[in-house]
């Protein structure tokens, strides 16, 4: 059985660039598409030329030496967006194009591409589909035309044309050709195979979806919808185009982040943003967010978790650190070469507050030994001693330096969390709002057993104490800055010494600023970065309804300008969702919530919603079930457990195309056809054929009702349930 989507061998297509199935061939017509051959191939060569100049442009860029300061990070810019360029071009050829509008008053039909394109003459030949120019080929409707008289939507199949839908928008307009059977065309493609990526779907956003992607960015969008109404798709292309026309996302605004709910659900949209033209965006899970989330397990006890889900529980975070930046209890003698001084509680509190708000713990260790040596040295009676010597022979000091140490330790951010759980005491005096029996029930004998509830408290704790070896980096970074300007002060005595007046521009070199301005600081020791720590200008949330109030927290520590795009459903909530969105969102502090509803489903046939829309309205009545826009015919199925190999087997062979989950069983393996999930895993994702074993096993209350309406609702063609 072949792919109904790749192309067959047609000897009346008049052009490389059709792959019409036998069963389209009325639409490789001249009439109907040789307008578009002509710009294919204006595109084809366009897109030669421009991959030709940006490669000797790269060239030219890698060849040019390497420079310092301002000309170095210029030409290392250089290389990263000719290289971004070409990594576009590379990934798409012809098939950058999406489809055409015709204008209603009889102009020139306008292409709109992923990317914008002219030719050698300076002809538009694609217009970006994120400009405003290109927005009526997705948000005109019969109702509403935009000023176009018709719209054509392209679907390719390796570089070559393999379908495509017309639709006549203003019934007034005069219109060339239509091709025969649009909508259920578009309608049947919705059911054909997928494959382990979400496929493109640019060229078919509907109206509704476009108006949530091109919603202004300031403030929260809640993108609220069903199983397969394109909450996904929505996202992922909102951020590419944010990207693009926010200018308060532009470059150095601090990026867009994608917070998936899985690992699979990562893999399976990896290909989308890329195929936008977007290679900036970061994505992750909450999960990679703290360096102990990859090896967290669930939180086993329900008690503890709901305890642990609270945004408070955070809270205690800072007075567990304050509770290590003490000054001595008694004044500390420090004997010099020259006097000995006595560092008394005054002077230790006076280099505590040198310290900035918002300064992690370890990162401020510098500027607290700093202040602390600076403050000895003015109030001390040095004589003949100049204060570098002082100052020397204070940071060699090795009582000072123990007791600077016991005042403001370095800290281990996972240790002070671990010490919380395991010593009652330290949680009680930090957390003063929990009952002793809730300080019991958080105790456990591993404190760095983690579970994934722990990870916004470790958040915090790795926020507010900061990289362990921060404060050594720190320390060699001033040494060698240090030793540099000392090097500076040699070179200019020199240089005045020779200058005959010593005057001019060679004294300027005096002053701080020249002293360090001239500094290599990649030859300096690197301070540990961590590139998900934000700040971000703009955050997407997916599977959004499932996040606690304290895992909310850390996104909001990672996006201050409380920009955001959150993709849920109520009704998928395993937990529960009583409130409003606006109620439990601005109840965790985002701020300026707008709710957008989607409400059709393109991916469930109606067969399969109907069976699944009890299952979750009787947990939850006011579940939004969205409407499905096309029914298959076939029915769900029914069977026992051990029908499952059998089933499988049966869509292998009349399936050679596509791929399958069985949910529910973790004792099967599955292969690169048949994917093995849980329904939590399986969330966002979406597969032809779904085998859903046992789903009475998923447990009773909404948490069983939802896993069941989630498992049952990825099916794109056929369900199978097996008790």
């Amino acid at each position: 059985m072949s792919d109904p989507d790749q192309p067959t061998p047609d000897h009346r297509a008049p052009s490389p660039y059709l792959g019409l199935p036998e069963r389209r061939g009325a639409k490789a017509d001249p009439a109907l598409v040789t307008d578009d051959l002509e710009r294919f191939a204006a595109i084809d060569r366009a897109i030669d030329a421009d991959r030709a100049r940006l490669r000797a442009r790269l060239d030219r860029a890698r060849r040019d030496p390497a420079r310092d300061g301002q000309e170095a990070l210029d030409r290392d810019l250089e290389v990263r967006r000719t290289s971004a360029q070409l990594a576009v071009l590379g990934r798409f050829g012809v098939d950058a194009c999406l489809g055409r509008m015709v204008p209603a008053d009889g102009g020139t039909p306008v292409y709109i591409g992923r990317a914008g394109l002219r030719d050698a003459d300076g002809h538009t030949l694609l217009v970006d589909w994120r400009t405003p120019a290109a927005a009526p080929f997705f948000a005109a409707t019969p109702g509403a035309p935009m000023g176009l008289a018709s719209r054509r939507r392209y679907r390719w199949a390796n570089g070559r044309v393999v379908d495509y839908w017309d639709e006549r928008l203003d019934p007034d307009a005069a219109v060339g050709a239509l091709a025969p059977d649009e909508q259920s065309a578009f309608i049947a493609s919705l059911g054909e195979a997928r494959t382990p990526r979400m496929r493109d779907v640019l060229a078919t956003i509907s109206t509704e979806q476009d108006a949530v992607m091109r919603a202004p960015s300031p403030g929260a969008l809640v993108v609220d919808g069903g199983p397969g109404t394109g909450k996904t798709v929505v996202a992922l292309h909102r951020a590419a185009y944010l990207r693009y026309a926010d200018p308060l996302l532009g470059s150095g605004r601090g990026g867009v982040l994608v917070v998936g709910p899985s690992e699979p659900y990562l893999a399976y949209v990896a290909d989308v943003l890329p195929g936008l033209g977007e290679e900036g965006v970061r994505t992750c899970t909450l999960t990679d967010l703290v360096p102990e989330g990859r090896d967290a397990g669930a939180e086993e006890d329900a008690r503890v978790a709901d305890l642990k889900a609270s945004a408070t529980l955070a809270d205690a975070i800072e007075p567990a650190v304050r509770w290590y930046e003490r000054a001595p209890e008694r004044p500390v003698v420090v004997d010099t070469p020259w006097l000995r001084l006595v560092v008394e509680e005054a002077d230790w509190l006076e280099a505590f507050d040198a310290v900035e708000p918002g300064t992690a713990h370890n990162d401020a260790r510098l500027t607290v030994w700093e202040a602390l040596v600076d403050h000895l040295v003015e109030r001390a009676d040095v004589g003949e001693v100049s204060p570098s010597q002082l100052r020397r022979a204070l940071r060699a000091n090795d009582e000072l330096v123990r007791a600077f140490d016991r005042a403001w330790p370095v800290l281990d951010a996972a240790g002070v969390v671990a010490d919380l759980y395991t010593t009652p005491a330290y949680l009680r005096m930090c957390a003063p709002g929990l009952r002793d029996d809730e300080v019991l029930a958080l105790r456990r004998p591993d404190g760095r057993a983690w579970t994934r509830a722990d990870l916004p408290l470790l958040d915090a704790a790795h926020r507010r104490i900061g990289a362990r070896d921060a404060s050594l980096v720190r320390r060699r970074r001033a040494i060698a800055l240090e030793a540099h300007a000392e090097e500076m002060d040699r070179v200019v005595d020199a240089a005045i010494e020779s200058d005959d007046d010593g005057e001019g521009l060679v004294t300027m070199l005096r002053g701080d600023d020249a002293r360090f301005a001239l500094v290599d600081e990649s030859t300096l020791p690197e301070l540990p970065s961590d590139p998900l720590a934000g700040p971000f200008a703009h955050i997407v949330v997916d599977e959004a309804q499932e996040l606690s109030d304290a895992e909310w927290r850390m996104l909001l520590e990672r996006c201050p300008s409380g920009s955001f795009t959150i993709v849920g459903d109520r009704a998928q909530a395993r937990s529960g969702f009583p409130e409003s969105w606006e109620e439990r969102l601005r109840r965790v502090g985002v701020r300026d919530v707008r709710v957008a509803a989607l409400r059709l489903n393109y991916r469930t046939p109606a067969e399969i919603l109907a069976e699944a829309a009890p299952v979750i309205r009787a947990a939850v009545p006011d579940a939004n079930v969205p409407e499905s826009v096309r029914s298959t015919g076939t029915p769900v199925r029914t069977g026992r457990t051990r029908d499952r190999d059998r089933v499988l087997d049966a869509w292998r062979r009349s399936s050679p195309d596509g791929v399958a989950c069985v949910i529910g069983d973790a004792g099967f393996e599955g292969d690169d056809r048949v994917r093995s999930l849980s329904p939590v895993d399986a969330k966002g994702l979406e597969f032809d054929l779904v085998v859903l074993v046992d789903p009475d096993a998923f447990g009773a209350g909404v948490a069983g009702a939802v896993d069941r309406y989630v498992a049952m609702t990825r099916a794109t063609r056929e369900l199978v349930i097996l008790r």
